[in-house]
């Protein structure tokens, strides 16, 4: 299979990108890493005339921690996130999603703009960015702008980026210390598209009852979804089974979730994967709270221990 012919331009700088964007109209895309887009050249169930290449724009490509928050350029590469240390140690919510997208050759090449901006609901890094509270930086046309990641994606492979625009960097709160975050996933085989994914983020008041929690379901919809009465069960009382069932409970039975049927998964079936998961997610956000509130290693900080990282 190839892609239809089309013309390939390379930007010198974020600003050129956009306005070849501008100029091409509904007939040009942007190009990453093409996990998703190449595949959907070949078997032409995408035919843009021009593709701009954002591989040259190293500036893209860089990762930052400042004061409370992590950057990531649009153009980090999937496989970097996941090996850095520092995000491992920080928020190693990121890493776990990251290590169910795709296969090695996937995450080599994927970049994390791509993905954010690919949109697809049941990709992981969607998933995560809304339920540590990201939010994405755009440029376009009209200048820079920001919008929460629960914002950008507005349907299934959809997104408000306006024409022009281009998603350049994500930026992560990192969690405060007493904060944790959990992420679990369900899919036919390893690399698989997810049949339910959960991401959930709990943090714990000074007697260890949990002050403040997310609870975001993903493949289950035509976007991401938070499940805020889910949540609001968990507050008030210390973290445990019982409560991560009752949440999961109630996300299995929302009407906010829409999950498609699939060969492998009816909607009632794709629901019951839906409470698991949530019960999963949440208990390694308890998990990874209580040992941060107790000074303790994490678990990734164990994990590098081990292997000498």
């Amino acid at each position: 299979m190839k892609p239809p012919p089309l013309r390939l331009l390379r930007p010198a700088s974020p600003t050129e990108a956009c306005a070849l964007l501008a100029e091409a109209g509904d007939a040009g895309r942007a190009l990453a890493g093409g996990q998703s887009l190449v595949p959907l050249l070949n078997l032409r169930l995408a035919a843009p005339e021009v593709l701009v290449d954002l591989n040259p724009l190293t500036e893209l490509a860089t990762l930052a921690c400042g004061t409370g928050a992590l950057r990531v350029g649009a153009m980090v590469r999937q496989r970097t996130l996941e090996r850095d240390p520092l995000v491992r140690r920080r928020l190693p919510a990121l890493p776990a999603a990251l290590a169910h997208v795709g296969h090695l050759a996937t995450r080599n090449r994927g970049t994390i703009g791509g993905s954010l901006a690919h949109a697809d609901p049941a990709a992981e890094l969607p998933l995560v960015a809304v339920a540590l509270g990201a939010t994405v930086e755009l440029l376009g046309p009209k200048g820079p702008r920001e919008v929460p990641a629960a914002e950008l994606a507005t349907g299934f492979l959809s997104t408000c980026l306006e024409p022009g625009e281009l998603l350049v960097a994500c930026t992560f709160p990192l969690l405060g210390p007493t904060e944790g975050a959990g992420f679990a996933e369900a899919a036919p085989r390893a690399g698989d598209f997810a049949l339910a994914a959960a991401c959930c983020r709990l943090g714990l008041d000074p007697e260890g009852r949990v002050a403040a929690a997310t609870v975001a379901v993903g493949a289950l919809g035509p976007t991401v979804q938070v499940v805020p009465e889910a949540a609001q069960v968990l507050l008030g009382s210390p973290p445990g089974p019982a409560r991560f069932a009752e949440a999961g409970a109630l996300v299995g039975a929302s009407d906010r979730l829409d999950p498609p049927a699939s060969l492998h998964a009816s909607p009632p079936y794709r629901r019951h994967l839906a409470r698991l998961v949530v019960e999963e997610a949440l208990a390694e956000a308890a998990r990874a709270a209580q040992a941060a509130r107790n000074g303790s290693p994490s678990r990734e900080d164990r994990r590098e221990e081990e292997h000498g990282a």
